[in-house]
């Protein structure tokens, strides 16, 4: 019997470092990329207005998991600048990770209001959008994000269009999305394991490992890459693999959630 993988769409959000290949997403806080929705580039802008330094220090902090020190600084951003639309857009992230929903969308809608082609802000306000389940809004954004043809990491908001479709069981949509990721940058991580993982559900076990394989080539392997590996390989027949990815699991993450699904599969 199949044990699917739990719908991917923390509320965790993932920053994608503007220094770092696509291909091998390295994420701002110790966190799975294959296990949430990216933001993508921010706080790369080449403004130079009087709150930019608190919203690069704000970013900062953040990225250390710093919440506190990071709100200080976004908010001194917004006191000095009450026009800078990064730093809305900084302090709304902040918000919905401290889990004050209301000032999030405050915030988000503030910034796009200054800013309303910025791709990157519409791209996080659409993965918030999906995270209170308003699907149909968050849909509308992501696509609003991808008009612009400045934008640098269309992928990210594709991939995260597919997360968000697949929450409400729009197979055919999420993979769609997911393609045309690919088709941009066939190297990046986040759409790579989430096509495995969508076609580990479909029942395309040998397309979910290849898929699985180019995730591993781009990026380390984490507690759900290698559990939907040892679920495939089951299927599969492969042996071999199994224990492979068994080893892995227990030895690199032996306090994962992972493992115990593991243990209980063998009972």
């Amino acid at each position: 019997m199949k044990i699917t993988l739990p719908r991917i769409l923390l509320p965790v959000i993932v920053l994608l470092l503007s220094g770092c290949q696509q291909g091998a997403v390295r994420p701002g806080a110790p966190v799975s990329p294959d296990l949430n929705d990216n933001t993508g580039q921010f706080g790369q802008s080449s403004r130079a207005g009087v709150g930019d330094v608190y919203v690069k220090l704000a970013i900062a902090y953040m990225r250390e998991g710093q919440l506190d020190v990071a709100l200080q600084k976004a908010k001194r951003a917004l006191e000095v600048e009450s026009g800078n639309a990064e730093g809305h857009n900084v302090i709304a992230l902040l918000y919905d990770r401290l889990g004050e929903k209301g000032l999030a969308e405050r915030h988000f809608q503030r910034s796009l209001k200054l800013d309303p082609q910025n791709s990157y802000v519409l791209n996080a306000y659409a993965s918030y959008l999906c995270q209170q389940e308003r699907f149909d809004e968050a849909d509308k954004h992501y696509l609003e994000a991808l008009k612009n043809p400045l934008y640098k990491t269309p992928e990210v908001a594709l991939t995260n269009a597919g997360i968000c479709a697949q929450r409400t069981d729009q197979l055919d949509k999420a993979e769609a999305y997911l393609r045309r990721a690919l088709t941009i940058n066939p190297k990046f991580s986040a759409a790579l394991i989430q096509m495995a993982q969508l076609s580990f559900r479909a029942g395309e076990n040998l397309s979910s490992r290849a898929y699985l394989q180019r995730y591993l080539e781009q990026a380390q392997p984490t507690p759900a890459s290698l559990w939907l590996g040892i679920q495939n390989e089951r299927v599969l027949g492969n042996q071999d693999a199994v224990s492979s990815y068994t080893l892995m699991l227990k030895n690199n993450f032996p306090d994962s959630r992972e493992v115990q699904l593991l243990r209980d599969s063998q009972q």
